[in-house]
């Protein structure tokens, strides 16, 4: 079982596609559906490089996850954490400071049930059946408090999670929920959907979302996004495209950023 207090279990749509199972299927994953694939070929029709966002989306994913375990961090909250692939959080962490605890937290049961497996005697990572949109439910599940200790620097991860929140959620109330329950000293790493590099592209897909996945998707201007890091000193560069943060060494970076139509960020807890 990997359901608790934390929230109501998903259902599935069989006539909606599932976002995680979208995003599992734009990174070259096996856990999809036809139904999750035409999807994804409609976004492609809209957005051609939407699987090199999307694999730029999960390099970035890894980046911070190593910045944050070399800063010290040992704990983590992967919100919306989708299906495994490669390169999952407690792979990168553990690789680098074994004993390092996360504990992810998404609502669609295909996720759910694969992480579950992929983490089955892992004693320092677990799965949690939550949705982000009830901020009180994930932190007071028994099974977050077994691994993350809240008075100790905590990394929360909200990766290409929080567009999928509309305004009517609040989502700047779902950042300050867990932003206030973490201590001084702690992370939040984001990656975002943006809508003001190629805003005809943004609606479209806003549209496509809306009309035949599980959640609709709100991209939002780079001063939008900025202000969710209220309280969190941006560490450098600050809010960039997604290839521009702390990129490999010789990593080739694009001519024109902007393609990427989302903003990334990690910032550190202030006083």
């Amino acid at each position: 079982m990997v359901s608790d207090s934390a929230g109501p279990r998903s259902t599935a749509q069989p006539d909606k596609a599932s976002v995680a199972r979208m995003y599992d299927a734009m990174l070259g994953g096996e856990h999809n559906f036809a139904i999750d694939r035409e999807a994804v070929a409609a976004v492609t029709a809209i957005v051609p490089q939407v699987r090199t966002l999307a694999r730029a989306n999960r390099d970035f994913l890894g980046r911070a996850v190593r910045f944050l375990v070399e800063s010290g961090v040992r704990q983590f909250i992967d919100l919306g954490s989708g299906i495994p692939t490669q390169g999952n959080v407690h792979e990168v962490a553990q690789a680098v400071s074994p004993g390092a605890r996360v504990v992810y937290v998404d609502n669609d049961p295909v996720a759910v049930a694969h992480s579950a497996s992929l983490l089955s005697g892992n004693p320092d990572a677990d799965i949690v059946d939550a949705d982000i949109r009830r901020p009180a439910d994930i932190l007071g599940s028994p099974r977050v408090g077994k691994l993350i200790d809240f008075d100790q620097p905590v990394a929360v991860l909200m990766n290409a999670i929080l567009h999928f929140v509309t305004d009517e959620e609040n989502p700047a109330g779902v950042v300050t929920a867990f932003r206030d329950a973490l201590p001084e000293g702690s992370w939040l790493a984001m990656s975002h959907a943006t809508n003001q590099d190629r805003p005809d592209a943004a609606a479209a897909v806003g549209k496509l979302y809306r009309s035949r996945a599980t959640s609709p998707v709100t991209a939002r201007s780079y001063d939008e996004i900025l202000s969710f890091f209220t309280g969190f000193d941006l560490v450098e560069p600050g809010l960039v495209h997604i290839p521009l943060w702390r990129p490999a060494p010789g990593q080739e970076l694009p001519d024109d950023p902007s393609e990427f139509q989302g903003y990334v960020a990690v910032g550190r807890k202030n006083a």
